[in-house]
């Protein structure tokens, strides 16, 4: 497959992947400054911000969950903005037409094109219920049109990186306004995990179980162990090595560092430090990232966020 075929079609299921994951975590945490009349507007916002690796808006001395809807919302040149990720998937699509169904261009162009440039505060959570919808309909038609080739592997391997990543970022939102911060049984919601947590658990969310769930169950599509073992999946299934010693594919050797860490270290100690283990989950998917870059993509430059913590 062409390089630039392969590149195109990674970044597709990222970007895909990324305007679902942001729009999950906008609705539960400006939904939560609207209910929690405690929290401290500013602090919680330019922390939502930080996780979400965006700077901060330019000359705003107190941020407010407005400036946040349009900053990582319908900012069209904001690389973490949901905006920036719809119009980057369809430019994506734009450049491997020869590969991408029919379908899917339709889909994703027609999303790009209805993406509103401002939102009415009363009209919020149905904006995001309306991006995942449009991002579930995209993956849909891959999964059910899409021979299981090359193709399908490096839209695949971009969305589970790119989901390792969000869900890590929705993990360490857990803990930006300490007490007042949503609660497990939010973050499960968001994550659509709420049902599986309940069969699985059989009872009311508690936080060791919570995210043990989400971090650590192999069943689950949105944990990050999931995520991660699918990406490594797709990479061997795109690049197969038999090394005697070893590995020599830094993909898979970023990755099964970060899931060997996480499935081998007490759940007790990750909770301690969630921030901490989240940004390292964050930092190997950049990693793994720029390891794909190198190996299959040598000639061009990665998209990246700005404002990425490292």
């Amino acid at each position: 497959m062409l390089s630039r075929i392969a590149e195109s079609l990674f970044w597709i299921g990222r970007y895909i992947e990324r305007s679902d994951g942001t729009a999950r975590i906008l609705d539960v945490h400006l939904q939560l400054l609207l209910e929690d009349p405690w929290i401290d507007e500013d602090v919680a916002c330019r922390s939502l911000l930080s996780v979400m690796g965006s700077l901060s808006p330019q000359g705003v001395a107190h941020v407010r969950r407005n400036d946040v809807l349009q900053h990582l919302a319908v900012d069209r040149v904001n690389p973490a903005s949901i905006a920036y990720s719809l119009n980057a998937a369809r430019e994506n699509a734009r450049r491997a037409r020869e590969i991408v169904s029919t379908e899917l261009w339709e889909t994703l162009n027609t999303t790009n094109s209805r993406m509103p440039r401002r939102l009415q505060s009363e009209k919020v959570h149905e904006f995001f219920q309306w991006v995942r919808e449009r991002a579930a309909l995209a993956v849909g038609i891959v999964d059910s049109s899409t021979s299981r080739d090359e193709s399908w592997q490096f839209f695949t391997l971009g969305r589970s990186i790119e989901r390792a990543d969000m869900t890590a970022r929705l993990l360490a939102t857990r803990s930006l306004t300490e007490a007042s911060g949503p609660s497990w049984t939010t973050i499960l919601r968001s994550c659509g995990a709420y049902e599986a947590y309940l069969r699985t658990y059989r009872g009311m969310p508690s936080a060791r179980n919570a995210a043990e769930f989400l971090l650590l169950d192999r069943l689950f599509p949105r944990s990050i162990i999931y995520s991660i073992a699918r990406a490594e999946e797709c990479m061997s299934a795109i690049d197969p090595r038999a090394d005697r010693v070893g590995h020599s594919n830094n993909v898979l050797r970023a990755l099964g560092q970060i899931r060997n860490d996480l499935e081998y270290r007490p759940i007790g100690e990750i909770l301690s430090e969630i921030p901490h283990h989240m940004e390292r989950v964050q930092t190997v998917t950049r990693e793994a990232s720029e390891a794909i870059r190198h190996r299959f993509f040598p000639t061009h430059a990665e998209p990246s966020w700005i404002g990425e913590t490292s």
